[in-house]
């Protein structure tokens, strides 16, 4: 699998553009109307046939009779002429990617399901197209972002913009809208495959609905008891410690980059005493395009290329090369970074989550400023969080829903060794509650294991079995992370 393809499945966060195109041939599913449609994705290249359609719910779902929202749902039928009877329901990141913008890149990897099962893309309330709750927010580049007024002004304009209220598209309310899907559809019992935060999804539904589901993958896993937010910078930060670490271990490596650590931590005190402003070709058009390469730029580019190792591979020629006066290639990824930020995620949904679920809980997870400040990502992030939930509305939340999960359903629980973001001891938190559970941690891998090595086929065979002690994931062993990429002129990794 190609770097550029890799960490399109790795950067659940991101997602990938993508759009559906609807025939006029109907079907019909118990409840919702189905038309022939073809999902498709601008960067992931090619295309899945499938059947979508609209199911309508309340917004308030306390007021049944009032205003509603339609949900868009997608079925990727079975190759077989009659399917197996439980579908396999996908479950996208963020918050704030849609379900329909994250499938095509992973539709190779669960060709094999496909095969036996229906799969099913719901795009969830306030992204894609289920009334996408959006508006458009400073980065962290910008001055606002690091003004606590210009953001309190900023979030007060993003909230009167919305097309629904925000207190509504919490975790919470969504469960209830995959479940009326599944009823809609006719299906008695599912399988859940969720990613990041889609593992959240995923177990407030096994904890919500338990006798719905069959098996579930969590591929990337959020424990419920967590709150996000606090300890992203030092999640972070240890990803790329080890990162360096292993560059210093390999003797080709740390000869070319001698003392990477010092390297980069150089080229950030310098870039944050003073952003280097260039010009570059545009990634995607080639046209020249003023840009500049500051701390904020520099923490976005490292920390989305940590996601996959293929693309972190990369990192230690991308820092030596800026340090060394040859920005561009940093430059470059942060844009194209940037551009899918701003296109996948839903930034009302996104708040709508995080402050409803996560920010009354920070003050039971407190890390101080003074610890983010030695972060690469820094202390301006919390900082900007904390405004921005400070007037966000808060949505309802279930009793119980920042538990832990306790639960007999069948799971497979997948961690990257060097995960930025969910690293495998939030799987172990997970599984310590689960009674039919494994645990597969693959070496030097970041965030998403989906399409790892032979992950396909020890996945297809869980949901075929539903039993995860008995599998052979022997050939997991084979899985190491790529090699750094030592000069622009060596084969890519």
């Amino acid at each position: 699998m190609s770097a550029i393809h890799k960490s399109l499945r790795s950067l659940a966060a991101l997602g990938l553009a993508s759009w559906i195109f609807c025939s006029a041939f109907q079907a019909h599913a118990a409840g919702l109307k189905l038309e022939d449609c073809r999902l498709q994705s601008e960067i992931a290249g090619g295309g899945v046939a499938a059947r979508c359609g609209w199911l309508s719910v309340p917004e308030n779902r306390e007021q049944p009779s009032g205003k509603q929202i339609r949900l868009h749902v997608a079925v990727v039928r079975s190759l077989r002429t009659e399917a197996a009877g439980d579908p396999l329901f996908v479950l996208s990141g963020g918050p704030g990617q849609a379900a329909s913008d994250f499938y095509i890149s992973i539709a190779p990897a669960l060709a094999r399901i496909r095969r036996d099962r229906d799969i099913v893309i719901v795009d969830q309330r306030g992204t894609g197209r289920s009334n996408r709750l959006d508006c458009a927010f400073p980065d962290e580049s910008d001055i606002s972002f690091s003004d606590p007024q210009q953001l309190r002004e900023l979030t007060r304009s993003c909230l009167a913009k919305l097309p629904g209220d925000p207190r509504y598209y919490t975790t919470s309310v969504a469960v209830r809208d995959l479940d009326d899907v599944r009823a809609a559809l006719g299906y008695q019992r599912l399988d859940l495959y969720g990613v990041s935060y889609g593992t959240r999804v995923a177990q407030h539904y096994m904890r919500r609905y338990p006798q719905r589901v069959r098996v579930a993958i969590l591929d990337g896993v959020v424990p419920p008891q967590l709150p996000l937010g606090p300890d992203v910078a030092l999640d972070a930060q240890a990803a790329i410690d080890k990162a360096f670490a292993r560059c210093d271990s390999n003797a080709a490596c740390k000869r070319t980059f001698p003392n990477i650590a010092g390297t980069f931590a150089t080229l950030r005190n310098r870039v944050l005493e003073k952003p280097v402003s260039l010009s570059i070709p545009d990634p995607l058009s080639a046209e020249p395009t003023n840009t500049q390469l500051g701390a904020s730029e520099l923490s976005a580019a490292v920390r989305l290329l940590s996601y996959s190792d293929e693309t972190l591979s990369t990192l230690p020629l991308l820092i030596h090369e800026a340090e060394t006066g040859q920005p561009e290639g940093l430059a470059a990824q942060y844009l194209m970074i940037k551009r899918s930020l701003d296109t996948q995620i839903a930034n009302g949904m996104h708040f709508a989550v995080v402050c409803s679920e996560d920010a009354p809980r920070w003050h039971e997870h407190p890390v101080s400023d003074a610890d983010l400040a030695k972060t690469y990502i820094g202390e301006t992030f919390m900082q900007a969080m904390r405004t921005i939930c400070e007037q966000w509305p808060r949505g309802p939340v279930d009793e119980a829903f920042s538990s832990p999960l306790q639960s007999a359903i069948p799971t497979l629980v997948l961690s990257g060794g060097n995960d930025p973001v969910t690293p495998a001891r939030y799987g172990e938190q997970v599984v310590a509650g689960l009674k039919n559970a494994r645990h597969l941690v693959l070496d030097g891998q970041g965030h998403g294991q989906i399409a790892v090595g032979c992950m396909p086929r020890v996945v297809s065979e869980f949901i075929a079995t539903g039993n995860a002690q008995s599998l052979d994931a022997d050939c997991l062993k084979n899985v190491a992370p790529a090699p750094f990429l030592l000069s622009r002129s060596a084969p890519a990794p």
